[in-house]
């Protein structure tokens, strides 16, 4: 009689003890998201572009992303001082040669000052789509979910700028209210489904990268609406998105000179740092280096004058290394040794463009050869454009910088040799040289 008055006690306790458990835990689960650090002093409405409405919940933050507005300093390879990157490098202007960038091609400044500097481009006409205005306004993530990217993309960049009017702010990286990191761009979206991955279910720090992901990818316009597409179907290297242009025929224009259809790349930096890169693999996120968490009084916080961390090296850098003048010094030494190794392409790649040239007016020319060539042209200049594009100088990934940019030389030559090829005359590099100077 006791065991059985035991066991019933027993029982009754452990399910007692289960119901508490599970009650506790529909309890939990149903709380409002809990908001990081202070309460807020306003609530923000969901999407608000005006950054000084969030300002005021988070006056260290604002404060310092105000800085972005007037943070133009140069580096010794980029910076956010405005420069004419083709008074700096005369080459490109035969390398884009046809296309705009040959014409305009500037040093982007702060974030404050997105608006402006897209709209003063000389890049822009009365041709160019909404889509423009994709990585350059806190007001996008609203426009999006009133009218849909598709929608979005396919107004005319003008009449798309009569609803915008905030540069790139708080509602490009955050959920209003509770702060939380999210994905706003739907491209971001869509390619990350694409691979299978869910951007919701990744930590803080993964997504103290992934947000910068929003604006600083490689992408295209796609098909008549010009929709915002990132090239990541088959992977983020370099390899799977030349592939992937490949197979859909893509071109962003039609080079002038050799008449190969050509990718202009932009500033892929997401691509190029999550190739496996060091500090990649050891964890740290692009917040950790280009928005390190500074001290005022006795708060800390993320500061938002977001900037080369050679800028604020002893903050940046001295959070993980002890010896700041040497971190430098080896930036220094890799950025040297990327950017010598970019001018080799370069030129390389010049010494393709002219003999293609050459070739093309040579009579009974090999037209498969020259085709050929062009290809070639086309692979090489894309993985060129690659580290170019990408506003690092080679730092945020060395080893890949250096890996692509050998690859572009190679095929830039074998660009130039195909050419001498199609021509059938071994001194079609002087040749090259009279038909370029005519």
């Amino acid at each position: 009689m006791r065991r059985s008055i035991s066991i019933f006690i027993l029982v009754a306790v452990t399910v007692a003890i289960a119901a508490a458990s599970v009650m506790s835990l529909i309890f939990i689960k149903n709380q409002p998201v809990s908001t990081r650090g202070i309460n807020p002093m306003v609530v923000v409405n969901a999407m608000e572009p005006d950054s000084a409405q969030w300002g005021l919940n988070f006056p260290n933050e604002y404060s310092t992303f105000l800085l972005t507005k007037t943070n133009q300093v140069r580096t010794m390879y980029g910076g956010s001082l405005p420069y004419s990157k083709i008074e700096a490098d005369p080459r490109l202007v035969t390398l884009f040669a046809g296309y705009s960038f040959s014409k305009d091609y500037n040093e982007e400044r702060g974030h404050l000052n997105s608006l402006s500097d897209v709209r003063n481009t000389k890049r822009v006409n009365d041709k160019t789509p909404g889509t423009c205005f994709s990585c350059k306004s806190a007001d996008n993530p609203r426009l999006w979910g009133e009218m849909g990217m598709a929608k979005f993309d396919n107004i005319s960049f003008s009449e798309l700028g009569k609803h915008i009017n905030n540069p790139i702010g708080c509602a490009n990286c955050h959920e209003a209210n509770t702060m939380r990191l999210i994905v706003t761009n739907p491209a971001l979206d869509e390619a990350m489904k694409a691979q299978g991955k869910d951007w919701r279910t990744f930590t803080r720090q993964e997504m103290r990268t992934v947000v910068c992901a929003n604006c600083h990818v490689e992408y295209y316009f796609a098909g008549e609406g010009k929709y915002l597409t990132f090239p990541w179907k088959n992977g983020t290297k370099i390899e799977n998105m030349a592939t992937y242009y490949d197979d859909i025929g893509f071109k962003d224009w039609l080079h002038n000179i050799t008449d190969a259809p050509m990718i202009k790349m932009q500033h892929p930096e997401y691509e190029m740092y999550t190739a496996n890169s060091t500090h990649y693999k050891a964890g740290v996120a692009c917040a950790d280096c280009h928005m390190p968490y500074i001290r005022e009084g006795a708060a800390k916080f993320s500061t938002h004058d977001v900037r080369s961390p050679l800028l604020n090296a002893n903050v940046a850098c001295g959070a993980c290394h002890r010896d700041v003048e040497y971190v430098t010094g080896r930036v220094a030494v890799i950025q040297s040794q990327v950017q010598e190794t970019m001018n080799t392409t370069e030129d390389a790649l010049i010494e393709a463009i002219k003999a293609i040239k050459a070739a093309s007016v040579q009579p009974n020319m090999n037209t498969t050869a020259l085709e050929e060539a062009r290809r070639l042209h086309r692979e090489a200049q894309l993985r060129w454009d690659f580290v170019a594009s990408e506003n690092s100088m080679g730092f945020h990934n060395p080893e890949e910088a250096l890996r692509i940019l050998a690859v572009s030389i190679d095929l830039a030559r074998q660009a130039q040799l195909k050419a001498v090829q199609a021509a059938g005359n071994p001194a079609l590099s002087r040749t090259a040289e009279t038909v370029w100077n005519s």
